[in-house]
C-alpha cells in the first residue's frame, strides 16, 4: 500500500521520459545526488528503492515540494499519531471517512474540527521532511531521477530548499564516521569557496558560521573538527555538508617558486645537460 505525504500521488505529465541518472547509495552518497540535481535546476522526479520500500521526493526550480513511500510508517496518520497530534482512534475515524468520502486526509481533519489548518499545513510540512530525511539513513539502495513536469492534482504545496535539505539531512544522518571519511585525512587542509548568497540560501545559523569561519587554509580537518562549537562528530558531518554544498574545498598549497640567485636577485634556472659519452 502506497504512503504519501499528502493525498494524491503527483505523477510524471510525460511518461516516456528517459532516466537522466543512475545510481547505487554504496557508490555516490544521496547528498552529493542531491546536489548534482540542484546544479542542474531541472524539474524531475528522484525515486531511491531499497528492498521492497520505494520512496519518490519529487523537485521542481530548486526546491522539494513533494514526497512519497511505500512504507506506511512514513504516512501522514502515522506522522500525527506518532507525534501526538491525534489519538489512534481520531485517525482511525479520519481515515474511514476518508475512504467514504474520497477527499484528502488534510482537509477532512480540518471538516472534522481535529485539526487547524496551520497543523495540517506543518504536519504535511514536516512529514514531508520526515520521508526526504529518512533517505539519509539508508546505507545502500537504488537511485534514479528522471527529468520531465510531473503533475500534482490539489496537493498542499510545499517549497523545501535543496540547499536547506542536504544541510540538515546531513546533520540529522546518525553515521557520522562514515560521511567525515569523505572528507580525507585529518592533516587534510580546506578552505572557503562560498557566495554570500549561499549562506543565505543555505539559512546556516550561527554556530554554522562559527565553523565556516575556522575554515582558514591553514588548519587542519582535525584542527576545525575539535575547535568548532559542537562535538567532533557534528562538526565532522556540517563539514561534509560544507563540502557537498561547494562552500568549502580542498586546500592545495601553491608550487614554491624558483630559488633566486643571492648575489644577483635573478631567479637561478638549472638545466640538465646529457653526460658525455665515453670515448670508443
Amino acid at each position: 500500500m502506497q504512503a504519501r505525504t499528502e493525498e494524491e500521488d503527483p505523477s510524471l505529465s510525460n511518461e516516456e521520459s528517459s532516466f537522466q541518472y543512475r545510481g547505487d547509495l554504496t557508490e555516490v552518497a544521496l547528498p552529493e545526488i542531491l546536489f548534482t540535481i540542484d546544479r542542474f535546476q531541472v524539474p524531475g522526479v528522484m525515486e531511491a528503492t531499497r528492498g521492497e520500500t520505494v520512496k519518490r521526493v519529487f523537485v521542481r526550480e530548486g526546491n522539494v515540494v513533494h514526497a512519497t513511500s511505500s512504507d506506511l510508517v512514513d504516512s501522514l496518520g502515522h506522522y500525527l499519531e506518532r507525534n501526538g497530534l491525534l489519538g489512534q482512534d481520531d485517525v482511525e475515524r479520519a481515515m474511514a471517512e476518508r475512504e467514504r468520502a474520497q477527499k484528502r486526509l488534510g482537509v477532512l481533519l480540518i471538516e472534522m474540527g481535529l485539526l487547524s489548518p496551520a497543523q495540517v499545513y506543518d504536519a504535511i510540512r514536516k512529514q514531508t521532511e520526515g520521508v526526504v530525511w529518512s533517505l539519509f539513513d539508508w546505507p545502500d539502495g537504488r537511485v534514479t531521477f528522471k527529468i520531465g513536469g510531473f503533475r500534482q492534482p490539489e496537493a498542499v504545496r510545499i517549497q523545501l530548499p535543496m540547499r536547506q535539505v542536504i544541510l540538515h539531512g546531513i546533520e540529522s544522518s546518525p553515521n557520522a564516521k562514515s560521511l567525515v571519511a569523505r572528507l580525507g585525512r585529518k592533516e587534510t587542509v580546506f578552505e572557503r569557496c562560498d557566495r554570500t548568497e549561499d549562506l543565505i540560501e543555505t539559512a546556516l545559523d550561527g554556530d554554522q558560521m562559527r565553523l565556516l569561519e575556522l575554515v582558514d587554509g591553514r588548519r587542519s580537518l582535525f584542527d576545525v573538527c575539535t575547535q568548532g562549537p559542537r562535538g567532533v562528530a557534528e562538526n565532522g558531518k556540517l563539514l561534509y555538508a560544507f563540502q557537498v554544498l561547494q562552500l568549502i574545498r580542498r586546500y592545495e598549497a601553491p608550487a614554491s617558486p624558483p630559488p633566486l640567485d643571492e648575489s644577483t636577485g635573478a631567479i637561478r634556472i638549472r638545466f640538465k645537460t646529457p653526460s658525455p659519452k665515453p670515448d670508443a
